[in-house]
């Protein structure tokens, strides 16, 4: 028994000596890797920034990635901003901030900090034609910082020793704009991301040498993530001996990790670079926008914005829908910028962010040429044309109870022109450029009162959206600006003069003098293209819309006779909404309204064919079940009493006796159909009628261009008109 004992308890032992050896030595399971939020700026080049794919690389985020991947872990970078990822690391919202971000011991107190892995240091920088290059002749200006950086640290240290002010931005663009406009005279940026802006084309230049100088380091919160911190504190050792650190550093900066610059960089500007923006404009606003004779658009801003697009490395998409309608598409986020020569008001900024003014321009008022108007004061009991959404017309509602008059708006230029000219109106207020080009072209009015209201033209964004858009806008112009580029673009379509008071006699691409061209016959051969283009828009939005409405209609129709309460309901109620919606006022909702309220864009094409399908298609419903219950009752019950089950005898015998009674009135919505798209001109769709407002607003010829569009709408009519009658007698035969 004892022996039994011995043996029993020697095999206990070995068992727990193999499972000892086992778990020491044996392979482990492979655990998941961890994955780390990491925290880091939007627009901090070379280190961190997006590029024409919308990936975020640079030095910081190349050494973010080269780490965790020789470390075994994953990282999933949060793009948020160097002011809010310093809050979101020390909330716990994240696990590390990679963000250029200096060692201080302000900043040590909150958060630990990685081995440095580069050297940097704190510069001044000027615009390129300022005579500053000391910190003594700051004196009583202003300087421009970016919050929370060591830059704005090292200023805010000084400002008091050297007397001058400071304002603060959220990023560097609108920092590096801030001067490069003149309305600060210096900046404070650390050493290599000025180096990178300059290479880019920025127009500022470094005035001093680099001062108060410090390391960048990686960062998590005080006493937390340290195993994340240690991981990368070995992967940076492992990446510099094997040379990796350097290869990213020369990667985008051609320097060593000193931070010294050894190579350039292209100008394009990385945070936009390969994007495609759409922007919006106005479809008759001579000389800032117009369309030419082959139906491009043209015009001081058409040209700005495709000049500065290309020198920044984007791509924009322009959408001439008209400047109200560009404004409540810019503000419900269908387009993603507005330029229309649209003055920057406090009201305006309250929704949208503004460029640097491109343009000074002042309110005139204009009467027809055989006026006796000479001022204000002769307005009262009279009425004044205005156009939509304009600051001539804000400026006009503002004095009209002061001087007594009755306000008109209309949504373009010429309508308003012409009912002044032809007496409907006394005067209409209007840009000063714009009515000066008018008049050149031939508009049969006068100006009468001296500028007003003198506001800057600017480009548009909605507000805290596109942001690098509008900082390459802003980078862009300044260029142009410096390298005379847009003086050249004014002086094309004003002529030689840069002031905004003068428009010369020469340069005027649009104005035509010969006789020829101001026939009908002429005005058809230069816009034989655009009307063509126009009418196939037309016929293009009129048969796909006739298709889904009749779809839409037979199912809401059939709805409505079905022996079920809930079915007629329904359709009663669809029918009853979108007939009593006016079209307009459906076109705006589904084409500004829906995006505001789900954040979706919805292509005007598509907004268009919904709101013709959901409109025509109630009418359609309305006539189907109309027709379906004029068939006699005692067919249906002559049916169902031979036993056929109610869907059979609506298909074999209601529907062809109704179809046939259907069938005129489906022709007719045909036509219906046709006209309503000209409403459609609205949300910017080129069809006839907005195109006959481009070629208007070019050559002002408002009689003549709407006669030959009305006898196009009258050929087409007519030709279904016929149809129409042909089927109907083939029916009755």
């Amino acid at each position: 028994m004892k022996h039994h004992k011995l043996l029993l308890l020697s095999l206990i032992t070995c068992l727990l000596s193999f499972l000892t050896f086992f778990a020491v030595h044996a392979t482990p399971v492979q655990a998941a890797e961890k994955t780390y939020t990491i925290g880091t700026d939007v627009t901090y080049p070379p280190f961190e920034f997006a590029n024409k794919s919308n990936q975020y690389i640079g030095i910081d985020m190349d050494l973010m990635n080269a780490v965790a991947k020789i470390e075994g872990f994953k990282v999933n970078i949060k793009p948020l901003g160097f002011n809010a990822a310093v809050q979101s690391l020390e909330s716990g919202q994240i696990d590390g901030v990679i963000a250029g971000m200096t060692i201080t011991p302000e900043r040590q107190a909150k958060f630990d900090f990685s081995t440095p892995y580069y050297k940097t240091g704190v510069i001044m920088a000027v615009a390129k034609n300022s005579d500053i290059t000391s910190l003594s002749q700051l004196r009583g200006k202003r300087v421009a910082l970016k919050t929370g950086t060591a830059g704005a640290t090292y200023a805010n240290s000084l400002k008091d020793k050297y007397g001058f002010t400071t304002v603060t931005f959220d990023d560097s663009n609108n920092m590096y704009q801030d001067v490069t406009t003149g309305n600060s005279v210096a900046c404070f940026e650390d050493q290599p991301v000025m180096q990178y802006g300059i290479q880019q084309g920025l127009g500022l230049k470094i005035a001093t040498k680099p001062a108060n100088n410090g390391y960048y380091g990686f960062a998590v919160k005080k006493n937390a993530n340290q195993a994340l911190l240690k991981k990368f504190n070995a992967g940076f050792k492992k990446l510099k001996a094997n040379g990796t650190y350097d290869k990213i550093v020369k990667k985008y900066v051609g320097a060593n990790s000193s931070g010294e610059t050894t190579t350039t960089t292209p100008k394009t500007n990385p945070a936009v670079a390969g994007k495609t923006f759409n922007i919006g404009t106005d479809v008759t606003f001579p000389p800032f926008e117009f369309a030419n004779k082959q139906n491009q658009y043209v015009g001081i801003d058409m040209d700005l914005m495709r000049t500065i697009a290309k020198e920044q490395g984007f791509k924009v998409n322009i959408k001439p829908i008209g400047f109200s309608a560009a404004v409540q598409a810019l503000d419900s986020g269908q387009i993603d910028g507005v330029i229309a020569g649209m003055s920057i008001t406090p009201e305006r900024r309250q929704k949208f962010d503004f460029s640097t003014a491109y343009y000074q321009s002042g309110v005139v008022m204009a009467v027809a040429k055989k006026s006796n108007i000479q001022q204000l004061t002769q307005l009262n009991g009279k009425k004044v044309a205005v156009k939509t959404g304009s600051v001539g017309a804000d400026y006009a509602n503002s004095i009209k109870n002061r001087y007594g008059f009755k306000v008109v708006t209309f949504d373009d230029s010429d309508n308003m022109y012409q009912d002044v000219v032809t007496g409907n109106s006394t005067a209409c207020f209007e840009d000063q450029p714009v009515m000066q080009y008018g008049i050149r072209q031939g508009t049969k009015l006068k100006i009468v009162t001296k500028p007003v209201n003198k506001a800057g033209y600017g480009f548009a964004v909605k507000k805290g959206v596109n942001q690098d858009l509008l900082a390459a806008f802003n980078r862009g112009y300044q260029d142009l600006k410096a390298n005379g580029t847009y003086d050249k673009i004014k002086a094309k379509y004003l002529g030689t003069s840069t002031k905004a008071s003068t428009v010369a006699k020469s340069n005027q691409p649009a104005a035509t003098t010969d006789t020829e061209s101001r026939s009908f016959t002429g005005l058809i051969q230069q816009n034989k293209g655009a009307l063509w283009d126009g009418f196939k828009e037309t016929i293009l939005l009129t048969i796909v819309s006739i298709i889904f409405a009749t779809l839409f209609g037979i199912i809401v129709g059939l709805l409505g006779v079905v022996p079920n309460k809930v079915g007629q309901g329904i359709s009663s109620t669809l029918i009853y909404i979108f007939r009593g919606l006016p079209l307009l006022v459906l076109a705006l909702f589904i084409y500004t309204g829906i995006p505001s309220l789900t954040g979706q864009k919805i292509p005007a094409f598509i907004a268009g064919v919904l709101t013709l399908t959901f409109n025509e298609g109630a009418y359609t419903a309305a006539f189907v079940k109309g027709g379906i219950e004029a068939v006699d009752p005692g067919q249906m019950e002559a049916a169902r009493s031979l036993g056929l089950p109610f869907g059979k005898a609506m298909g074999k015998v209601i529907l062809p006796q109704g179809i046939r009674i259907m069938i005129p009135s489906f022709i007719n919505q045909f036509i219906i159909t046709l006209k309503d798209t000209s409403i459609l001109s609205v949300i910017g769709l080129l069809e006839l009628t907005q195109t006959g407002k481009i070629i208007i607003a070019r050559n002002l010829e408002g009689f003549k261009i709407w006669a030959i569009i009305s006898i196009i709408y009258l050929i087409i009519i007519t030709l279904l008109t016929w149809l129409s009658n042909w089927v109907q007698r083939r029916i009755k035969l």
